[in-house]
């Protein structure tokens, strides 16, 4: 149990850093850059270096069988062009889009993982049939909450053109 909720802690954390380690790169794009791509191409590749780093690890501790089935690679390649389509889109989020304004990380951020959770808890219940509960539409309903109120206070805070 322990085991469990430290992983889930450290695997939060490392997302909440990828988060924000994206906004400050998007930081430091220069104003020349037409786009930030090659940033998504560096995260990608340092997440790449990292895989192979673990499987190396485990290939040399012995004991391990990494072969998976067709199925379940070509699930994780979808996986992997949602999550490489996203960070493209949060950089540009981040440097600002169609000459608008960057949009902050304390609303760009819990915007996108508020509703990542709800569209997580719907296609679950719809699609894979777990549970789905009173408490956990309530859950969800604060979060859209949470959400609107989100951007509701950034539209108010943003500065008039």
């Amino acid at each position: 149990m322990y085991a469990s909720l430290i992983l889930l802690l450290g695997v939060t954390s490392l997302y909440a850093g990828y988060n924000l380690l994206v906004k400050v790169s998007s930081g430091h794009v220069p104003a020349v850059a037409t786009t930030p791509i090659l940033a998504t191409i560096a995260l990608q590749t340092a997440a790449l270096a990292v895989s192979a780093v673990f499987a190396a690890g485990l290939m040399l501790r012995g004991g391990h069988v990494l072969a998976v089935s067709a199925p379940a690679v070509s699930w994780a390649v979808a996986a992997g062009i949602c999550i490489g389509a996203a960070e493209i889109g949060y950089f540009y989020l981040f440097r600002g889009v169609g000459g608008t304004e960057p949009m902050a990380a304390n609303v760009a951020i819990p915007i996108v993982v508020s509703g990542a959770i709800v569209l997580t808890l719907l296609v679950s219940w719809l699609v894979f049939r777990e549970p789905f509960t009173w408490v956990r539409l309530a859950g969800a309903a604060l979060v859209v909450a949470g959400v609107v109120t989100l951007f509701a206070d950034s539209a108010r805070a943003a500065p008039a053109p």
